[in-house]
């Protein structure tokens, strides 16, 4: 069975864990979108990592680990991840394939990300200033470009660096008066990344097609959550790259016909990183105790998270657009001690109610919640192993939960490990 694991809020759901428990029956784990600004975390065990573009599975030494075409690849970051995993005694020889067309984030993108967000005041992104975005326009604007591929002629690459780096340094001096760099720099660490990653190197689209020609079983992950959808989500505060289940067939190469499942994933609240409309926002001293008992603060930025309410709004949005087919609630436990949840359950705009999601960040900004309270619990959830085992208001929660977003719920996550989730049918 092939399965497609998205995240249905502004990322951070929880992707990490539940891409590892998937992976456990999978053949290949697939990477299609995003970059370094990505952050799955996997605990198995006393053991965890913190991947940022290696794909979750890469733990389960069994699984074939694909980053594919629509990934932008950092080599510093995933040689470090590389090296990480190979300090545990996880290897990835023989089983670590890198899209040839997958295009690469070099240090002129960091740069440029750095100085653009600078350069916008009080009007920041919150960019992760990865370069991602830089990368993913030069993608686009096709002229100035470096893919995986070109680390297999290094003249060429030579060449074509000196002509990006003149450019880049005309942009950087005229719109920022920053300082140039240096193509010889980045060249030579160029040799050292085409030395370590051209042997994984190849055409993933090929693998995968004849992969799933023979049965293999295939794992889609994706990056960030839905609502940072570069064309669905909040715009312009989003990421660059589509991040809800339709990027998976571009980013893949694979039709979206051989996924036989789409699982979505939500926290049982909701957060956010960096600027934008939060409807369910709770700037108090309930959004702190969210984000002090959920450790709420990014894997890849370490910034803290914005906390708010379960927000059934956008969520149902996202399984909408998404084609999910089932949905998976994590930290659950993170709720316990609060004695009474609110879900929001519609908007008010205008003084218009309503229950679809205005992916306009004019409209959004003006949403007022619409909220429904139901009790809490105190009970610790973290030994719970069995959904009969929860508190019933927690049960109910969790109901009440799967009414409003119209999916079954079939993982609740109580803790980070692997060990603390319980499936439910």
């Amino acid at each position: 069975m092939n399965y497609c694991v998205v995240g249905l809020q502004w990322g951070d759901e929880g992707k990490g864990k539940v891409v590892d428990i998937l992976a456990e029956h999978s053949d290949i784990v697939v990477r299609y979108g995003g970059g370094a600004n990505a952050g799955h975390t996997v605990i198995v065990g006393d053991n965890r990592f913190a991947l940022h573009l290696l794909p979750s599975g890469s733990v389960r030494p069994q699984a074939f680990c694909v980053i594919a075409n629509g990934v932008v690849v950092d080599p510093e970051v995933l040689t470090g991840e590389i090296d990480t995993l190979a300090e545990r005694d996880i290897s990835l020889d023989g089983r670590l394939l890198i899209s040839e067309n997958a295009h690469v984030v070099m240090d002129y993108h960091k740069k440029e990300d750095q100085l653009r967000e600078e350069s916008l005041g009080k009007n920041k992104l919150g960019t992760t200033i990865r370069g991602i975005g830089p990368c993913y326009a030069d993608k686009v604007g096709r002229s100035y470009t470096v893919r995986m591929g070109d680390f297999k002629d290094m003249a060429a690459l030579e060449a074509k660096l000196q002509t990006i780096v003149e450019y880049k340094n005309k942009i950087f001096a005229a719109l920022y008066n920053a300082e140039p760099i240096d193509a010889g720099e980045i060249f030579e660490k160029c040799k050292v990344y085409a030395e370590r990653l051209l042997p994984f190197t190849t055409d993933t689209t090929e693998f995968l097609h004849k992969s799933i020609s023979v049965g293999k079983s295939i794992l889609f992950e994706g990056a960030q959550g839905s609502l940072l959808d570069l064309d669905h989500g909040t715009f312009p505060f989003v990421t660059s790259s589509n991040s809800t289940s339709l990027g998976m067939p571009a980013g893949s190469g694979v039709p979206a016909k051989f996924v036989d499942k789409f699982i979505g994933l939500v926290k049982a609240y909701t957060t956010r990183v960096g600027a934008g409309p939060f409807p369910a926002e709770q700037d108090n001293e309930t959004g702190q105790y969210i984000r002090d008992k959920g450790n709420e603060y990014g894997t890849t930025t370490g910034r803290p998270r914005r906390c708010g309410w379960f927000d059934a709004v956008a969520v149902s949005y996202s399984v909408t657009i998404g084609g999910i087919d089932e949905v998976a609630l994590m930290h659950l436990d993170t709720l316990s001690g609060l004695q009474e949840l609110k879900i929001c359950r519609a908007y008010e705009i205008n003084g218009q109610e309503t229950i679809f999601f205005p992916a306009n960040n004019d409209r959004l900004s003006k949403a007022r919640p619409v909220y429904e309270t139901v009790p809490g619990w105190s009970e610790d959830l973290t030994e719970v192993k069995s959904f009969q085992g929860l508190p019933v208001n927690a049960q109910n929660y969790v109901r009440r939960v799967e009414e409003h977003i119209g999916k079954p719920i079939t993982f609740v996550g109580v803790g980070p490990k692997r060990s603390q989730t319980i499936f439910r049918q």
